[in-house]
């Protein structure tokens, strides 16, 4: 099923394919605690960008390796590249437009001991 999403004001689109039904990881890392990020982990070829991709700007923290993408006009993360899913896309929810989406699972991840998590997540494969 395709989706649509955007930032606030509008300027950056983009759309998506994912099931109705999709599972949804709750951060507590200190920015997506701050911010209230929504993780809607998509394969990177199953997104498209409509607009404004040229209006995103990049912010990168701690290791460097997640690449967090904000509106350069209203602020807004609407997506970005994660450290824990390099090959694949982060969509905030929150900025998914439409009732095309519903939430199958909510999944609870502690960011804030991302280096453990990511190695309990990996042992469990």
């Amino acid at each position: 099923m395709r989706h649509k999403a955007e930032c606030h004001c509008g300027a950056v689109r983009f759309e998506f394919d994912a099931p109705e039904k999709i599972d949804v990881t709750d951060c507590n890392c200190s920015i997506c605690g701050m911010t209230g990020y929504a993780h809607v982990f998509i394969p990177k070829d199953d997104l498209r960008f409509l607009s404004g991709e040229d209006q995103l700007t990049e912010y990168r923290f701690n290791t460097g390796q997640a690449v967090h993408m904000f509106c350069k006009i209203c602020g807004i993360k609407p997506l970005y590249r994660p450290r824990s899913h390099p090959d694949a896309w982060s969509v905030n929810l929150r900025c998914v437009t439409g009732d095309t989406l519903s939430v199958a699972n909510r999944i609870a991840f502690d960011g804030s001991d991302w280096e453990g998590n990511i190695a309990s997540l990996r042992e469990k494969k």
